[in-house]
């Protein structure tokens, strides 16, 4: 097909609708099923320790562990895949192999298991490194798809889809959980059992069979996850650009283009004031809103008092779907807020609130505390990465390369989650408490307040 022009509808609307495929991985395989799935595999074991790699892990150490080296790839990986990307110009090539590897991935969660425990890590690995390398790619197309006035909406819009399709997926597969047998999971028990058995026996008998059916649903809800994210990206796949090739054959210096591009980006801040210390605070304050998204549902699951496996499962699960609902709307007020007062003020603002919620978040004990407080996440997670992005879009210099301009953004918040997801591990490892942890989050979220502060309105 023809290629569209910069700034259609059409265009823009396709790019935004690929939040509408992906999002419903960070929904339920990073923020809520798998989390449960994973933890309830080590309901039945005394100590929750699994050997993996010739060591023996605390379950959820290995999985932070596993996270935080796939992280660590992506950051390598991009720069390196960026490089190539431009100068063959094919980066929705690129951007489609992570999306299919990441798939994938999701569907081969369904086989995880304790006893082929590697195995099942590649899997976990794949749906990670494939969710976070297809954004390199395609956060860098908005720059080349949008004009700058246009790209707060857009970016805005592209998180709402988001929210809105992985709340649909995920609604489905919290009714698959919680009633499996509507979708024809056996939740029976022996016959001679409810003749013979005891009122007790029975009744433990029938919550047995329930929660092994909710957790074959567990299962079978990571297969939908891949297969709408790979089905619905198809759309965006159609409609956006290839790019412009430079020619030639990818050569060993081409190869490693990427990372010489990175330096040069990194010298071109030198001159680029406002650019660099903007990345300077969004590597600080992403640091701790991206390690909040990604332990949210460990530190519901223990430090709320749920009052049973059912209500937790339940409990979790409507948080999150809280978030994304109230998020949709956070992302719209965000971008509003940013045409009235400015990007900068309204980040500015944005972290104040993420301090706020940190000092609450340490002394909620309730389900009814965590379900305020899912209500307030939402209203500020969609914002303050809407607005990130749009805002490094915003202060790019004149440039055709914005493919490594994106891929020097997704290098810093990737090392700026390892270290604040190591940072976090160590805190509660140390104290013993992940309200500790959260609670020392304040700090970067402080030192972002001023830093932002820091940001020139023009560049100088």
């Amino acid at each position: 097909m023809s290629e569209i022009k910069k700034g259609s509808k059409k265009l823009l609307n396709a790019w935004a609708f690929y939040d509408w495929a992906n999002s419903v991985y960070t929904l339920t395989i990073a923020s809520s099923i798998f989390p449960i799935f994973y933890s309830a595999l080590f309901v039945s074991q005394i100590e929750k320790n699994v050997m993996a790699f010739g060591v023996l892990f605390k379950s959820t150490a290995l999985i932070t562990y596993v996270t935080a080296f796939t992280f660590l790839i992506v950051a390598f990986l991009s720069p390196i895949l960026s490089g190539i990307a431009d100068y063959i110009g094919n980066k929705k090539n690129f951007m489609k192999f992570f999306c299919y590897v990441g798939g994938l991935g999701c569907i081969g969660l369904y086989w995880f298991n304790l006893d082929h425990i590697h195995l099942s890590l590649l899997f976990y690995f794949m749906g990670l490194i494939g969710y976070w390398g297809s954004l390199v790619f395609y956060n860098s197309y908005l720059p080349d798809i949008a004009f700058p006035e246009q790209q707060d909406r857009i970016s805005a819009k592209g998180f709402s889809l988001g929210y809105l399709g992985s709340v649909l997926l995920l609604i489905l597969n919290l009714a698959m959980v919680m009633y499996p047998q509507w979708f024809g999971f056996d939740i029976s028990i022996p016959v001679s059992l409810q003749e013979t058995g005891t009122e007790i026996e029975v009744a433990e008998a029938v919550k047995a069979a329930k929660n092994k059916a909710s957790f074959e649903a567990m299962r079978l809800s990571f297969i939908t996850v891949g297969l709408w994210w790979m089905l619905f990206s198809q759309y965006t796949f159609y409609i956006l650009p290839k790019g412009v090739s430079k020619g030639g054959k990818v050569t060993k210096d081409v190869v490693f283009n990427g990372l010489r591009e990175l330096k040069q980006v990194w010298l071109q801040l030198q001159s680029n004031l406002r650019l660099k210390r903007y990345l300077i605070a969004f590597f600080v304050f992403s640091m701790a809103v991206q390690t909040i998204m990604l332990v949210a549902v460990y530190f519901g699951e223990e430090e709320i008092a749920w009052g049973g496996a059912d209500a937790k499962t339940f409990g979790l699960i409507s948080s999150i779907l809280i978030i994304q609902v109230v998020a949709i709307l956070g992302a719209f007020l965000t971008s509003r807020a940013s045409s009235v007062v400015g990007n900068i003020k309204t980040l500015i603002v944005i972290n104040g609130f993420w301090m706020a919620l940190c000092f609450y978040a340490y002394f909620m004990v309730t389900p009814f505390q965590f379900y305020i407080a899912a209500g307030l996440v939402g209203l500020v997670m969609g914002g303050v990465q809407s607005l990130a992005r749009s805002t490094y879009s915003k202060f790019l210099p004149e440039t055709n390369d914005t493919t490594s301009y994106f891929s020097f953004y997704d290098v810093a918040e990737k090392i700026g989650i390892v270290i604040g997801m190591v940072i976090f591990a160590t805190i509660d490892q140390v104290t013993g408490s992940m309200r500790n942890a959260i609670l020392f989050l304040v700090v970067f979220f402080l030192a972002g307040i001023f830093l932002l502060f820091r940001v020139p309105t023009k560049n100088k």
